[in-house]
């Protein structure tokens, strides 16, 4: 009985933990634009396999934004706003820095691209620079929840989960009551024989 009291207790704590992260991932992401930040890191999720082995599609990475952008050096790993005004994650093999204007100018590469991007990326276009945490397949799951679907599915799943836990709770303390009101009954007393 007590170990089935433990279950229930932790199952309880376990769906109460889920349901408020997936609230705050909810609202995270919806208050950042997309995706959230967490004690001044960036969260990007990796949508390309430009950097596996060591970074995989679909996974999360931590980036560290702001600084001095022209502070990088080859072998560092960069996030950086392309022509298109899409952010990419690669690695700089090449570091160069004009001195008229300061600014350094970064050849960079995919781990597991052939050769280096076609175009160099100036110090202006760094938006930060990647921490080496990175956790796989969340990025998924974080691109589902800030889309509309998932945002509902979100809200509505953990609802209907403790409603049903809810509903399950109470159907067990009216068995509990029913079994305890029948044990406090007394027993009717055996029938009597009549004689004529």
């Amino acid at each position: 009985m007590r170990i089935k009291k433990i279950i229930n207790n932790t199952l309880s704590s376990l769906m109460l933990v889920i349901f408020i992260l997936l609230v705050a991932a909810v609202v995270l992401s919806k208050a950042s634009g997309g995706e959230p930040a967490f004690f001044g890191y960036e969260i990007k999720t990796v949508l390309s396999g430009s950097m596996e082995p060591g970074i995989q599609t679909g996974s999360i990475v931590a980036l560290k934004p702001g600084g001095d952008m022209n502070r990088f050096k080859p072998g560092d790993v960069i996030t950086f706003r392309n022509e298109d005004n899409l952010l990419i994650t690669h690695r700089i093999v090449e570091a160069t820095v004009n001195n008229a204007t300061g600014e350094a100018v970064y050849r960079t590469k995919g781990d597991n691209n052939d050769a280096p991007d076609m175009n160099p990326t100036s110090s202006v276009n760094v938006v930060a620079q990647y921490t080496g945490v990175t956790v796989p397949y969340v990025g998924y799951a974080m691109n589902f929840a800030v889309s509309k679907a998932g945002s509902v599915v979100l809200m509505i799943v953990p609802g209907l989960m403790l409603l049903l836990y809810a509903l399950y709770t109470s159907w067990k303390a009216v068995a509990a009551l029913e079994k305890k009101n029948a044990a406090l009954l007394p027993a009717s007393p055996p029938p009597t024989e009549t004689q004529p």
